[in-house]
């Protein structure tokens, strides 16, 4: 079986979250989903557990950090192509999300990033990997 991973975060308001990444074409799995929690699918191993903020105290004995004021994780999704970058990430500032740093090309990879309404930083990247190889080879 292949390992998945599970993202924890917390949400100040789990239904504007839930709305927010359902704008974006993303499903929850309703197994994993109740009144304090969300299961944000995105794909089959790899997941993000929207949690109310009193839920997510449930597993931690530390603040939480304030998102709007502090960073304590960049998460990053892959995307198929520059097209589907820029797709994703207009469509997360259409549906109530906020720029977060410059768009960044290097020819054989482009991201663009943003901030969800909870302040959590996401970057969408596409990497061209024979053009990275190549480039890398070139360089050393």
């Amino acid at each position: 079986m292949a390992q998945m991973i599970f993202v924890n975060l917390p949400v100040k308001g789990l239904e504007a979250s839930k709305a927010f990444w359902g704008k974006l074409g993303y499903s929850f799995n309703p197994q994993f989903t109740d009144e304090s929690a969300a299961c944000l699918v995105f794909s089959d191993t790899v997941f993000a557990m929207l949690l109310t903020e009193a839920r997510f105290k449930d597993f931690t004995k530390k603040d939480i950090a304030d998102a709007a004021t502090s960073t304590e994780v960049i998460l990053a999704l892959s995307a198929d192509s520059r097209e589907k970058v820029d797709e994703l990430v207009d469509a997360a500032l259409a549906a109530g999300g906020a720029p977060s740093n410059d768009p960044q090309d290097y020819g054989y990879m482009y991201g663009r990033s943003f901030q969800d309404p909870d302040h959590h930083l996401w970057e969408v990247i596409w990497m061209d990997v024979e053009a990275m190889q190549e480039a890398t080879a070139e360089g050393e």
